[in-house]
């Protein structure tokens, strides 16, 4: 499996897995991006996760940042990671550089719904939930 597959179904193996993902287009990494709502959200869109996206409040659900809260900065779309405000780790040298999270654990405490196309998508979605 060289070339990323559309037709191509779950493997067991770890490996092929990491394949699939390392392999992926742009258009089908979004996928990756998926983090869960809060539960006041889940109730308003009626969605379990959506992407995540730059202004986006995010809480922190592992490791040692746990339980802070802060906006995101930047989405990186080929690595799947996100780096949140304020968060940073110190280099061996002393510097500054900011912390990856994967979108997985993080939780989305409030959507940044600037984009018009993003607002109607979450809506558009709720009304065809509630028919």
């Amino acid at each position: 499996m060289n070339e990323w597959s559309k037709s191509w179904k779950a493997a067991i193996h770890p490996r092929k897995q990491r394949k699939y993902a390392a392999n992926l287009p742009l258009h089908a990494r979004k996928q990756l991006l998926m983090s869960p709502l809060s539960a006041e959200l889940k109730k308003k869109y009626l969605r379990n996760a959506v992407p995540v996206r730059q202004g986006d409040t995010v809480k922190i659900m592992r490791g040692n940042h746990a339980g802070k809260t802060a906006k995101v900065e930047t989405v990186q779309h080929t690595e799947a990671q996100l780096q949140v405000a304020g968060i940073r780790t110190t280099r061996k040298d002393g510097t500054q550089k900011p912390f990856n999270f994967h979108p997985s654990k993080v939780m989305i405490t409030e959507l940044n719904l600037s984009d018009k196309k993003r607002e109607a998508s979450l809506k558009r979605n709720n009304q065809t939930s509630n028919k």
